[in-house]
């Protein structure tokens, strides 16, 4: 698998997720910034109506495909993704690689409490890995500017940002350039599910793609967010085989090296009374 899958106008890095934490390594080791986002159908569908959300996706070093939906989507697309890359498993595959390293991670989202149990439970998980900051998602306009104080301090790495979409997207890439770190990345709820405050799916609904069916069943309240998946798929298809329904095929015309004699047409007045169908008629 290789090259971007673009689906609405949204680019998706089309690689495994071994390859795409290989990629983030990358990054992680290089000398320029890298914002690394992670969109579902509900945000590809926010997009759509955000202008300045959807240039955030595309201005993005990497958006992995976070949800069947897109899986499903670029089947319809000339450059098919195989699999989906959940955000979550990528970034516990980074955790797993950067335990046994000196590359350092810092957590900002969630409610208050929430990042630093995030901490406890993933330093306790992988031996070795450094999350050197934590910050909550709820701040003003002056706390703000103390968590980006904070990072620059202490440079972490990795910076995850989960405080939901668009706002996490568009704060990375409102701030990326002033912080110092090599990757941030957009991670909605991971914090909450690190923290054990949030349960993930068992094993069987991810493998089967029904992480979204089994969110479903536990919070009935996201009924209204989930409507967005048929309404997404449908959009898709209607982009695929509607986009140029109705529209005249532009004609081709194939010129040949022949003289061509133009014969001028003797005017004729009309005779009064007879309808002016001339320059004032605008219908075509």
């Amino acid at each position: 698998m290789s090259g971007i899958c673009n689906i609405l106008g949204v680019p998706f890095n089309n690689m495994s997720p071994v390859e795409t934490v290989e990629l983030i390594n990358v990054y992680l080791s290089g000398d320029t910034k890298a914002a690394v986002y992670t969109p579902n159908p509900e945000m590809v569908m926010a997009a759509l109506k955000d202008p300045e959300f959807m240039e955030v996706l595309n201005n993005s070093a990497a958006n992995l495909p976070d949800g069947i939906g897109i899986v499903y989507a670029s089947r319809f697309t000339e450059n098919r993704i195989e699999e989906r890359v959940p955000g979550c498993d990528t970034i516990l595959a980074l955790f797993d690689k950067m335990k046994t390293g000196k590359k350092t991670v810092y957590f900002f989202g969630g409610a208050p409490g929430v990042a630093e149990k995030a901490k406890e439970e993933m330093e306790k998980r992988f031996k070795g890995l450094n999350v050197i900051g934590t910050a909550d998602g709820y701040f003003d306009e002056e706390k703000e500017r103390q968590i980006i104080a904070d990072i620059n301090e202490k440079k972490p790495d990795l910076l995850l940002v989960g405080i939901g979409f668009p706002k996490q997207e568009k704060w990375i890439a409102k701030h990326l350039d002033e912080l110092n770190i090599k990757v941030a990345m957009g991670v909605g709820g991971s914090l909450d599910v690190f923290s054990g405050t949030v349960k993930r799916a068992p094993k069987f609904f991810i493998n089967l793609g029904l992480e979204w069916f089994y969110r479903l069943l536990c919070q009935p309240s996201r009924i209204g967010r989930m409507m967005q998946l048929p309404v997404f798929m449908i959009t898709v298809i209607k982009d695929k085989y509607f986009k140029n329904a109705g529209k005249k095929p532009k004609k081709t015309v194939k010129i040949k090296n022949y003289k061509i004699k133009i014969r001028k047409k003797k005017h004729t007045e009309q005779p009064a009374g007879e309808n002016n169908t001339g320059e004032n008629n605008t219908e075509e």
